[in-house]
Protein backbone atom coordinates (compact mmCIF):
# COMPACT_ATOMS: atom_id res chain seq x y z
CA UNK A 1 0.00 0.00 0.00
CA UNK A 2 1.45 3.36 -0.95
CA UNK A 3 1.80 6.22 1.48
CA UNK A 4 0.10 9.52 0.84
CA UNK A 5 0.22 12.85 2.59
CA UNK A 6 -2.94 14.26 4.07
CA UNK A 7 -3.65 17.25 6.27
CA UNK A 8 -4.12 16.57 9.93
CA UNK A 9 -7.71 17.05 10.97
CA UNK A 10 -8.25 20.04 13.15
CA UNK A 11 -10.95 20.85 15.61
CA UNK A 12 -11.37 19.87 19.21
CA UNK A 13 -10.65 16.24 19.99
CA UNK A 14 -13.24 14.00 21.55
CA UNK A 15 -13.35 13.80 25.30
CA UNK A 16 -10.33 11.87 26.53
CA UNK A 17 -10.54 8.75 28.62
CA UNK A 18 -10.66 9.81 32.23
CA UNK A 19 -7.71 8.33 34.07
CA UNK A 20 -6.71 9.49 37.56
CA UNK A 21 -3.75 11.84 37.30
CA UNK A 22 -2.02 10.00 40.13
CA UNK A 23 -2.11 6.75 38.14
CA UNK A 24 -0.45 8.39 35.12
CA UNK A 25 2.22 9.94 37.33
CA UNK A 26 2.89 6.65 39.10
CA UNK A 27 3.02 4.64 35.86
CA UNK A 28 5.52 7.00 34.21
CA UNK A 29 7.62 7.51 37.35
CA UNK A 30 7.76 3.91 38.60
CA UNK A 31 8.80 2.53 35.23
CA UNK A 32 11.67 4.93 34.63
CA UNK A 33 12.79 4.61 38.27
CA UNK A 34 13.06 0.84 37.83
CA UNK A 35 14.82 1.14 34.48
CA UNK A 36 17.36 3.66 35.78
CA UNK A 37 17.83 1.65 38.97
CA UNK A 38 18.82 -1.33 36.83
CA UNK A 39 21.08 0.87 34.72
CA UNK A 40 22.84 2.46 37.72
CA UNK A 41 23.29 -0.84 39.51
CA UNK A 42 25.35 -1.91 36.53
CA UNK A 43 27.19 1.43 36.33
CA UNK A 44 28.24 1.20 39.97
CA UNK A 45 29.30 -2.43 39.64
CA UNK A 46 31.22 -1.62 36.43
CA UNK A 47 33.50 0.67 38.45
CA UNK A 48 33.78 -1.14 41.80
CA UNK A 49 33.14 -4.83 41.11
CA UNK A 50 33.41 -6.00 37.51
CA UNK A 51 37.07 -5.01 36.94
CA UNK A 52 38.02 -7.44 39.73
CA UNK A 53 35.66 -10.30 38.81
CA UNK A 54 35.25 -10.29 35.03
CA UNK A 55 38.60 -9.03 33.73
CA UNK A 56 42.17 -10.20 34.38
CA UNK A 57 45.58 -8.55 34.40
CA UNK A 58 47.61 -6.28 36.64
CA UNK A 59 46.87 -2.93 34.95
CA UNK A 60 44.01 -1.34 36.91
CA UNK A 61 43.36 1.28 34.21
CA UNK A 62 43.15 -1.39 31.50
CA UNK A 63 40.67 -3.45 33.53
CA UNK A 64 38.57 -0.36 34.24
CA UNK A 65 38.56 0.53 30.54
CA UNK A 66 37.46 -3.01 29.67
CA UNK A 67 34.65 -2.78 32.21
CA UNK A 68 33.62 0.61 30.83
CA UNK A 69 33.50 -0.94 27.37
CA UNK A 70 30.84 -3.40 28.56
CA UNK A 71 29.05 -0.45 30.17
CA UNK A 72 29.00 1.21 26.72
CA UNK A 73 27.43 -1.85 25.07
CA UNK A 74 24.00 -0.88 26.40
CA UNK A 75 24.04 2.40 24.55
CA UNK A 76 24.40 0.62 21.22
CA UNK A 77 21.35 -1.45 22.14
CA UNK A 78 19.25 1.58 22.97
CA UNK A 79 18.55 2.81 19.40
CA UNK A 80 17.62 -0.77 18.48
CA UNK A 81 15.22 -0.80 21.42
CA UNK A 82 13.84 2.56 20.29
CA UNK A 83 13.11 1.14 16.83
CA UNK A 84 11.62 -2.15 18.06
CA UNK A 85 9.48 -0.75 20.85
CA UNK A 86 8.78 2.44 18.91
CA UNK A 87 7.31 0.36 16.09
CA UNK A 88 4.87 -1.36 18.43
CA UNK A 89 4.29 1.76 20.51
CA UNK A 90 3.12 3.64 17.42
CA UNK A 91 1.29 0.63 15.96
CA UNK A 92 -0.52 -0.98 18.91
CA UNK A 93 -0.23 1.61 21.66
CA UNK A 94 1.91 2.90 24.50
CA UNK A 95 0.65 0.65 27.31
CA UNK A 96 1.49 -2.85 26.02
CA UNK A 97 4.81 -1.68 24.60
CA UNK A 98 5.93 -0.20 27.91
CA UNK A 99 5.23 -3.51 29.64
CA UNK A 100 7.48 -5.28 27.12
CA UNK A 101 10.30 -2.76 27.64
CA UNK A 102 10.10 -3.17 31.41
CA UNK A 103 10.29 -6.96 31.20
CA UNK A 104 13.27 -6.83 28.83
CA UNK A 105 15.28 -4.71 31.23
CA UNK A 106 14.18 -6.64 34.32
CA UNK A 107 15.05 -10.09 33.00
CA UNK A 108 18.48 -8.96 31.78
CA UNK A 109 19.27 -7.37 35.14
CA UNK A 110 18.24 -10.49 37.08
CA UNK A 111 20.42 -12.71 34.86
CA UNK A 112 23.46 -10.50 35.52
CA UNK A 113 22.88 -11.20 39.21
CA UNK A 114 23.32 -14.95 38.67
CA UNK A 115 26.13 -14.77 36.10
CA UNK A 116 29.32 -16.74 36.92
CA UNK A 117 32.56 -14.75 36.95
CA UNK A 118 35.72 -15.04 34.85
CA UNK A 119 37.26 -17.26 37.50
CA UNK A 120 34.40 -19.74 37.07
CA UNK A 121 33.73 -19.88 33.31
CA UNK A 122 36.60 -17.93 31.80
CA UNK A 123 36.14 -15.67 28.77
CA UNK A 124 32.44 -16.57 28.55
CA UNK A 125 31.77 -14.44 31.63
CA UNK A 126 32.63 -11.01 30.13
CA UNK A 127 31.05 -12.08 26.83
CA UNK A 128 27.70 -12.97 28.41
CA UNK A 129 27.94 -9.88 30.64
CA UNK A 130 28.27 -7.73 27.51
CA UNK A 131 25.27 -9.41 25.86
CA UNK A 132 23.09 -8.90 28.94
CA UNK A 133 24.24 -5.30 29.18
CA UNK A 134 23.22 -4.88 25.53
CA UNK A 135 19.78 -6.27 26.41
CA UNK A 136 19.51 -3.75 29.23
CA UNK A 137 20.06 -1.06 26.63
CA UNK A 138 17.35 -2.47 24.37
CA UNK A 139 14.89 -2.31 27.27
CA UNK A 140 15.77 1.23 28.28
CA UNK A 141 15.68 2.27 24.61
CA UNK A 142 11.98 1.48 24.57
CA UNK A 143 11.20 2.67 28.08
CA UNK A 144 12.06 6.35 28.14
CA UNK A 145 10.11 7.57 25.12
CA UNK A 146 7.05 5.55 26.11
CA UNK A 147 7.05 6.89 29.67
CA UNK A 148 7.50 10.43 28.35
CA UNK A 149 4.55 9.97 26.02
CA UNK A 150 2.37 8.80 28.91
CA UNK A 151 3.12 12.05 30.70
CA UNK A 152 2.90 14.45 27.75
CA UNK A 153 -0.11 12.91 26.01
CA UNK A 154 -2.18 13.07 29.18
CA UNK A 155 -0.97 16.55 30.18
CA UNK A 156 -2.98 19.77 30.35
CA UNK A 157 -2.10 22.44 27.82
CA UNK A 158 0.36 24.95 29.23
CA UNK A 159 1.57 22.48 31.88
CA UNK A 160 3.10 19.84 29.64
CA UNK A 161 6.73 20.30 30.71
CA UNK A 162 5.73 20.14 34.36
CA UNK A 163 3.77 16.94 33.71
CA UNK A 164 6.64 15.52 31.66
CA UNK A 165 9.10 15.95 34.50
CA UNK A 166 7.68 12.89 36.31
CA UNK A 167 9.44 10.25 34.18
CA UNK A 168 12.61 12.35 34.41
CA UNK A 169 12.55 12.00 38.19
CA UNK A 170 13.09 8.29 37.63
CA UNK A 171 16.75 9.04 36.87
CA UNK A 172 17.71 10.54 40.25
CA UNK A 173 15.33 8.23 42.13
CA UNK A 174 16.86 5.20 40.42
CA UNK A 175 20.33 6.52 41.22
CA UNK A 176 19.44 6.95 44.89
CA UNK A 177 17.98 3.43 45.10
CA UNK A 178 20.89 1.77 43.31
CA UNK A 179 23.75 3.60 45.00
CA UNK A 180 21.95 3.64 48.33
CA UNK A 181 21.60 -0.14 48.11
CA UNK A 182 25.30 -0.53 47.30
CA UNK A 183 26.23 1.85 50.11
CA UNK A 184 24.17 -0.16 52.62
CA UNK A 185 25.80 -3.39 51.50
CA UNK A 186 29.33 -2.01 51.68
CA UNK A 187 28.69 -0.73 55.21
CA UNK A 188 27.14 -3.97 56.43
CA UNK A 189 29.78 -6.11 54.71
CA UNK A 190 32.66 -3.73 55.53
CA UNK A 191 33.80 -3.38 51.94
CA UNK A 192 36.02 -0.59 50.60
CA UNK A 193 36.99 -1.22 46.96
CA UNK A 194 38.73 -4.05 45.18
CA UNK A 195 41.63 -1.72 44.52
CA UNK A 196 42.24 -1.13 48.24
CA UNK A 197 43.70 -4.47 49.24
CA UNK A 198 40.55 -6.61 49.33
CA UNK A 199 40.69 -9.93 47.51
CA UNK A 200 37.95 -11.49 45.41
CA UNK A 201 37.10 -13.83 48.29
CA UNK A 202 35.66 -10.91 50.26
CA UNK A 203 31.92 -11.62 50.86
CA UNK A 204 30.86 -8.51 48.94
CA UNK A 205 32.84 -9.56 45.86
CA UNK A 206 31.99 -13.24 46.31
CA UNK A 207 28.20 -12.77 46.46
CA UNK A 208 27.08 -9.48 48.03
CA UNK A 209 27.24 -7.46 44.79
CA UNK A 210 24.60 -9.76 43.28
CA UNK A 211 21.86 -8.74 45.73
CA UNK A 212 20.92 -5.40 44.07
CA UNK A 213 20.61 -7.15 40.68
CA UNK A 214 18.41 -9.92 42.06
CA UNK A 215 16.31 -7.51 44.11
CA UNK A 216 15.23 -5.72 40.94
CA UNK A 217 12.63 -8.47 40.47
CA UNK A 218 10.55 -7.02 43.30
CA UNK A 219 10.31 -3.53 41.85
CA UNK A 220 9.78 -4.86 38.32
CA UNK A 221 6.69 -6.67 39.58
CA UNK A 222 5.51 -3.39 41.14
CA UNK A 223 6.00 -1.62 37.82
CA UNK A 224 4.06 -4.28 35.93
CA UNK A 225 1.16 -4.05 38.38
CA UNK A 226 0.93 -0.28 37.89
CA UNK A 227 1.14 -0.39 34.11
CA UNK A 228 -1.37 -3.19 33.62
CA UNK A 229 -3.98 -0.94 35.25
CA UNK A 230 -3.27 1.96 32.87
CA UNK A 231 -5.46 3.04 29.94
CA UNK A 232 -4.16 4.05 26.51
CA UNK A 233 -3.36 7.77 26.14
CA UNK A 234 -6.14 9.99 24.72
CA UNK A 235 -3.82 11.50 22.07
CA UNK A 236 -3.00 8.04 20.69
CA UNK A 237 -6.69 7.07 20.76
CA UNK A 238 -7.57 10.14 18.70
CA UNK A 239 -4.84 9.42 16.15
CA UNK A 240 -6.18 5.87 15.91
CA UNK A 241 -9.73 7.12 15.28
CA UNK A 242 -8.47 9.45 12.54
CA UNK A 243 -6.78 6.53 10.81
CA UNK A 244 -3.28 7.96 11.16
CA UNK A 245 -1.48 4.81 12.29
CA UNK A 246 1.26 3.69 9.92
CA UNK A 247 2.54 0.21 9.04
CA UNK A 248 6.24 1.07 9.30
CA UNK A 249 6.77 3.96 11.74
CA UNK A 250 10.57 3.89 11.43
CA UNK A 251 10.41 4.37 7.65
CA UNK A 252 7.83 7.11 7.93
CA UNK A 253 9.69 9.03 10.64
CA UNK A 254 12.88 9.11 8.59
CA UNK A 255 10.88 10.19 5.54
CA UNK A 256 8.90 12.96 7.20
CA UNK A 257 10.80 13.95 10.36
CA UNK A 258 14.51 13.31 9.81
CA UNK A 259 15.31 16.95 10.58
CA UNK A 260 13.60 16.62 13.95
CA UNK A 261 15.59 13.43 14.67
CA UNK A 262 18.84 15.31 14.04
CA UNK A 263 17.69 18.26 16.15
CA UNK A 264 16.56 16.06 19.02
CA UNK A 265 19.78 14.03 18.97
CA UNK A 266 22.07 17.02 19.33
CA UNK A 267 19.77 18.83 21.76
CA UNK A 268 20.30 15.82 24.08
CA UNK A 269 24.07 15.56 23.51
CA UNK A 270 25.40 17.79 26.31
CA UNK A 271 22.83 16.40 28.75
CA UNK A 272 24.09 12.89 28.15
CA UNK A 273 27.77 13.80 28.42
CA UNK A 274 27.15 15.64 31.70
CA UNK A 275 24.95 12.80 32.99
CA UNK A 276 27.54 10.06 32.60
CA UNK A 277 30.47 12.19 33.68
CA UNK A 278 28.65 12.97 36.94
CA UNK A 279 27.53 9.38 37.57
CA UNK A 280 29.80 6.71 36.03
CA UNK A 281 33.11 8.47 35.32
CA UNK A 282 33.29 10.63 38.45
CA UNK A 283 32.97 7.53 40.65
CA UNK A 284 35.95 5.91 38.92
CA UNK A 285 37.89 9.18 39.28
CA UNK A 286 36.97 9.68 42.92
CA UNK A 287 37.89 6.19 44.12
CA UNK A 288 40.71 5.61 41.63
CA UNK A 289 44.31 5.21 42.80
CA UNK A 290 46.28 8.50 42.88
CA UNK A 291 49.03 6.81 40.86
CA UNK A 292 46.48 6.29 38.06
CA UNK A 293 45.21 9.88 38.21
CA UNK A 294 42.37 9.37 40.72
CA UNK A 295 41.68 10.92 44.11
CA UNK A 296 41.90 7.75 46.21
CA UNK A 297 38.77 8.53 48.26
CA UNK A 298 37.16 5.61 50.10
CA UNK A 299 34.35 3.99 48.09
CA UNK A 300 31.70 4.39 50.79
CA UNK A 301 32.69 8.00 51.41
CA UNK A 302 32.39 8.88 47.75
CA UNK A 303 29.00 7.16 47.46
CA UNK A 304 27.72 9.32 50.32
CA UNK A 305 28.92 12.46 48.52
CA UNK A 306 27.19 11.34 45.32
CA UNK A 307 23.95 10.57 47.14
CA UNK A 308 23.96 14.01 48.75
CA UNK A 309 24.57 15.70 45.40
CA UNK A 310 21.91 13.72 43.55
CA UNK A 311 19.28 15.28 45.83
CA UNK A 312 19.97 18.53 43.96
CA UNK A 313 19.46 16.65 40.70
CA UNK A 314 16.02 15.52 41.86
CA UNK A 315 15.13 18.97 43.21
CA UNK A 316 15.99 20.72 39.94
CA UNK A 317 13.92 18.43 37.69
CA UNK A 318 10.57 20.10 38.57
CA UNK A 319 12.28 23.51 38.40
CA UNK A 320 13.32 22.65 34.85
CA UNK A 321 9.75 21.78 33.93
CA UNK A 322 8.47 25.06 35.39
CA UNK A 323 11.12 27.10 33.54
CA UNK A 324 10.29 25.38 30.26
CA UNK A 325 6.56 26.12 30.66
CA UNK A 326 7.15 29.68 31.84
CA UNK A 327 9.94 30.86 29.51
CA UNK A 328 9.91 28.25 26.75
CA UNK A 329 11.88 25.09 26.06
CA UNK A 330 14.45 26.65 23.73
CA UNK A 331 15.17 29.78 25.79
CA UNK A 332 15.63 27.97 29.10
CA UNK A 333 17.82 25.27 27.56
CA UNK A 334 20.07 27.81 25.85
CA UNK A 335 20.87 29.41 29.21
CA UNK A 336 21.34 26.08 31.01
CA UNK A 337 23.58 24.67 28.28
CA UNK A 338 25.75 27.80 28.37
CA UNK A 339 26.16 27.20 32.11
CA UNK A 340 27.21 23.60 31.38
CA UNK A 341 29.86 24.91 28.99
CA UNK A 342 31.29 27.15 31.73
CA UNK A 343 31.18 24.30 34.24
CA UNK A 344 33.24 22.16 31.88
CA UNK A 345 35.91 24.85 31.67
CA UNK A 346 36.14 24.82 35.49
CA UNK A 347 36.93 21.10 35.92
CA UNK A 348 40.67 21.65 36.28
CA UNK A 349 40.20 24.57 38.66
CA UNK A 350 37.97 22.57 41.00
CA UNK A 351 38.98 18.91 40.76
CA UNK A 352 42.69 18.75 39.96
CA UNK A 353 44.31 16.34 42.47
CA UNK A 354 46.97 18.97 43.26
CA UNK A 355 44.18 21.25 44.51
CA UNK A 356 41.78 18.68 45.97
CA UNK A 357 44.37 16.43 47.60
CA UNK A 358 44.26 12.65 47.54
CA UNK A 359 43.40 9.82 49.91
CA UNK A 360 42.82 10.87 53.51
CA UNK A 361 43.92 14.45 52.74
CA UNK A 362 41.37 14.96 49.94
CA UNK A 363 39.05 17.94 50.44
CA UNK A 364 35.63 16.33 50.60
CA UNK A 365 33.97 19.75 50.73
CA UNK A 366 35.56 20.69 47.41
CA UNK A 367 34.47 17.42 45.84
CA UNK A 368 30.93 17.89 47.16
CA UNK A 369 30.75 21.39 45.65
CA UNK A 370 31.80 19.98 42.29
CA UNK A 371 29.21 17.19 42.48
CA UNK A 372 26.37 19.48 43.58
CA UNK A 373 27.03 22.01 40.80
CA UNK A 374 27.14 19.22 38.22
CA UNK A 375 24.00 17.52 39.55
CA UNK A 376 22.13 20.83 39.75
CA UNK A 377 22.88 21.52 36.10
CA UNK A 378 21.93 17.93 35.32
CA UNK A 379 18.48 18.37 36.82
CA UNK A 380 17.95 21.66 35.02
CA UNK A 381 18.88 20.32 31.59
CA UNK A 382 17.30 16.86 31.95
CA UNK A 383 13.97 17.82 33.51
CA UNK A 384 12.25 19.21 30.41
CA UNK A 385 13.71 16.82 27.81
CA UNK A 386 10.73 14.49 28.08
CA UNK A 387 8.58 17.38 26.81
CA UNK A 388 11.01 18.77 24.21
CA UNK A 389 11.65 15.60 22.22
CA UNK A 390 8.05 14.27 21.98
CA UNK A 391 6.84 17.73 20.94
CA UNK A 392 8.97 17.55 17.79
CA UNK A 393 7.05 14.60 16.27
CA UNK A 394 3.51 13.75 15.05
CA UNK A 395 1.52 11.29 17.13
CA UNK A 396 1.77 8.39 14.66
CA UNK A 397 5.60 8.37 14.78
CA UNK A 398 6.17 10.08 18.13
CA UNK A 399 7.21 6.98 20.08
CA UNK A 400 9.67 5.99 17.34
CA UNK A 401 10.99 9.46 16.56
CA UNK A 402 11.56 10.67 20.10
CA UNK A 403 13.05 7.29 21.06
CA UNK A 404 15.51 7.28 18.16
CA UNK A 405 16.65 10.86 18.84
CA UNK A 406 17.05 10.22 22.56
CA UNK A 407 18.93 6.97 22.10
CA UNK A 408 21.17 7.92 19.19
CA UNK A 409 22.24 10.78 21.46
CA UNK A 410 23.06 8.13 24.04
CA UNK A 411 25.66 6.63 21.70
CA UNK A 412 27.20 9.98 20.81
CA UNK A 413 27.00 11.48 24.29
CA UNK A 414 27.03 8.61 26.76
CA UNK A 415 28.28 5.29 25.38
CA UNK A 416 31.84 6.45 24.94
CA UNK A 417 31.89 9.23 27.52
CA UNK A 418 33.16 7.25 30.57
CA UNK A 419 35.70 5.46 28.36
CA UNK A 420 37.00 8.69 26.77
CA UNK A 421 37.00 10.47 30.14
CA UNK A 422 39.16 7.74 31.72
CA UNK A 423 41.64 7.98 28.84
CA UNK A 424 41.68 11.80 28.85
CA UNK A 425 42.24 11.97 32.58
CA UNK A 426 45.02 9.36 32.46
CA UNK A 427 46.78 11.20 29.61
CA UNK A 428 46.09 14.90 30.16
CA UNK A 429 44.45 15.36 33.56
CA UNK A 430 40.95 16.18 34.75
CA UNK A 431 40.85 19.55 32.99
CA UNK A 432 40.72 17.76 29.61
CA UNK A 433 37.61 15.90 30.73
CA UNK A 434 35.94 19.24 31.34
CA UNK A 435 36.94 20.47 27.88
CA UNK A 436 35.23 17.40 26.45
CA UNK A 437 32.01 18.42 28.24
CA UNK A 438 32.35 22.02 27.01
CA UNK A 439 32.78 20.83 23.42
CA UNK A 440 29.55 18.82 23.69
CA UNK A 441 27.80 21.88 25.12
CA UNK A 442 28.86 23.96 22.10
CA UNK A 443 27.30 21.39 19.75
CA UNK A 444 24.06 21.41 21.76
CA UNK A 445 23.96 25.21 21.77
CA UNK A 446 24.11 25.20 17.96
CA UNK A 447 21.31 22.60 17.77
CA UNK A 448 19.15 24.62 20.16
CA UNK A 449 19.77 27.86 18.28
CA UNK A 450 18.35 26.38 15.07
CA UNK A 451 15.52 24.43 16.73
CA UNK A 452 11.90 25.64 17.03
CA UNK A 453 10.16 26.65 20.24
CA UNK A 454 7.58 23.93 20.96
CA UNK A 455 5.92 25.24 24.13
CA UNK A 456 2.62 25.99 22.40
CA UNK A 457 2.34 23.04 20.00
CA UNK A 458 -0.86 20.97 20.07
CA UNK A 459 0.07 17.32 20.69
CA UNK A 460 -2.92 16.26 18.56
CA UNK A 461 -1.83 18.26 15.52
CA UNK A 462 1.94 18.77 15.81
CA UNK A 463 3.37 18.74 12.27
CA UNK A 464 1.41 20.45 9.52
CA UNK A 465 1.06 17.19 7.57
CA UNK A 466 1.52 13.56 8.47
CA UNK A 467 2.00 10.49 6.30
CA UNK A 468 -0.61 7.77 6.62
CA UNK A 469 -1.06 4.40 4.90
Amino acid sequence: MSSTASPVESGPPAAPVRVPKSRVILASLVGTTIEFYDFYVYATAAVAVFPALFFTGHDDTAKLLASMATFAAAFFGRPIGAVIFGHYGDRIGRKATLIGALLTMGIATFLIGVLPTYYQIGIWAPLILTILRFCQGVGLGGEWSGASLLATEYAEEGKRARAAMWPQLGAPFGFILANGFFLLLTVVMQFGTAGQGLGTDHPFLAWGWRIPFLASVVIVLLGLWVRVKLEETPVFQQAEKRGEKVQAPVLVVFKTSWVQIVQGTFIMLATYVLFYLMTAWVLSYGIGKPAAGGLGIQYRTFLVLQLLAVLLFAAMVPVSGWLADRYGRRSSQLVITAAILVFGLAFGLIMDPALVGTGESASLARVLVFLTVGMTLMGLTFGSMSAILPELFPTNVRYTGSGIAYNVASILGAAITPFIAVKLNASFGVGSVGLYLSFAAVITLVALWFSPETRHVDMHTVGSRVVVD
